[in-house]
């Protein structure tokens, strides 16, 4: 019958036995990061959602803003939240654009002739402006506080405190600085393994 374990040679020290559940000595958890090492990938080639996705996509980009909500723990890539922010972008114009129809029918006039005189009336707004406006309207309160917090996940990402966002709320220009500061990695402080 051979031995289980080998046994040490001569002088040599024996070799410590791990016991199921302990960790040994230098390796990590799950979920833990060393500051620089890339993001973990899970079983479907993608970071878990508490790590940021360096190059991600545009469609899986807009994915994963909806998907983490109202998280600001964590961090964001820059590429997660520039392509939200062009998405973004293009539909608030296309939305906004109702309320451009709308101020353009208002501010349109045609003039009436009766027996009394001559009138100026103001144009009635066409029904697809309120349309677009209330479309709009919506659409800015349901991605106002997931855009708040891709902001502040993009902080995290470059190693500074989320709440300077705030900032970034009354001066615009202040957000594109921010958005394109380079990733640091000791942003990992911020990352929350155990949100899934």
């Amino acid at each position: 019958m051979t031995d289980q374990y080998p046994t040490p040679k001569s002088g040599a020290q024996p070799e410590a036995r791990q016991q199921y559940g302990q960790q040994q000595y230098g390796q990590q958890q799950y979920g833990q990061q060393t500051p620089g090492a890339a993001a973990p990938v899970g079983p479907d080639g993608q970071p878990p959602l508490w790590a940021p996705w360096y190059g991600i996509s545009l469609p899986k980009a807009v994915g994963r803003f909806f998907r983490k909500y109202a998280t600001f723990s964590g961090r964001a890539s820059r590429s997660e939240f520039w392509w939200w922010m062009l998405v973004n972008a293009i539909v608030s114009a296309v939305l906004s654009g109702g309320g451009v129809l709308l101020a353009a029918a208002l501010a349109s006039t045609r003039t009436v002739q009766t027996d009394y005189g001559t009138y100026e009336l103001q144009n009635p707004a066409p029904p697809i402006a309120f349309v677009f406006l209330i479309a709009g309207a919506l659409w800015a309160l349901a991605t106002l506080v997931p855009s708040l917090a891709l902001g502040w996940r993009r902080l995290h990402d470059a190693n500074l405190s989320g709440a300077l966002w705030i900032i970034a709320l009354f001066v615009g220009i202040v957000g594109i600085v921010f958005g394109v500061l380079p990733s640091n990695p000791e942003g990992a402080r911020f990352d929350r393994p155990t949100d899934r």
